[in-house]
């Protein structure tokens, strides 16, 4: 994101839980569309004791190149009395997510016909690796982060990945933005992996993590 998440709170205090749970969804969002120029979130208490709703309401804010402005808010009026903030957050950041994903949906096959090459849409290299809960994320080459489950590395050759690890993949639109649908390893840092005839994927100069 090229400017910080600006967030702030009217006529409430910020809480360590709300504020991770904010980071959380922000994060989630940049998976979606890892260009996001702004974002800012308003988080508010308009009632102490409202008759019906949730007594907050919650507004997103964004801005994405080339000068697209999106909005979400969700004021509950009605439904469950005393709607906790937790699940106004959620409900209003879900709403974001599907404006951004129609978005970035339609821009995403121009932008690869111009930005990428066949090669480079196909090879990436491991940054990000959590083993224990079974999932990492890859980097392309010119810098696309795509999330990747263990299920998707072939051979089940999950547990050889390491940061740094070159790889060849496909990928698939999900929910929450590009996903890989097949991992297979080409080369680990040092290693020489697979059949000799396979060729070692070489980061370009500038690349970084």
């Amino acid at each position: 994101m090229k400017i910080p998440p600006e967030i702030t709170y009217r006529n409430l205090d910020k809480s360590e839980a709300i504020d991770n749970l904010v980071h959380e969804k922000i994060a989630k969002l940049e998976h979606i569309c890892n260009y996001i120029n702004s974002c800012h979130i308003a988080i508010e208490k308009i009632h102490d004791r409202p008759r019906t709703g949730s007594p907050y309401r919650v507004r997103i804010d964004l801005t994405i190149p080339p000068g697209h402005e999106l909005a979400a808010e969700k004021n509950p009026g009605e439904g469950i009395q005393y709607q906790p903030l937790e699940a106004v957050i959620r409900e209003t950041f879900d709403a974001m997510r599907q404006q951004l994903t129609k978005i970035t949906q339609r821009q995403r096959p121009s932008e690869q016909a111009n930005r990428h090459t066949e090669a480079q849409e196909n090879t990436a290299f491991v940054t990000k690796l959590f083993r224990e809960n079974g999932y990492g994320f890859l980097k392309t080459l010119d810098g696309q982060e795509i999330y990747f489950h263990h299920n998707s590395v072939l051979h089940n050759d999950f547990d050889r990945l390491e940061i740094g690890t070159g790889v060849n993949f496909s990928w698939e639109q999900g929910e929450e933005g590009p996903q890989a649908s097949t991992v297979k390893i080409v080369d680990k840092p040092g290693v020489r992996v697979g059949k000799s005839s396979e060729t070692l994927v070489e980061p370009p100069l500038d690349w970084q993590e």
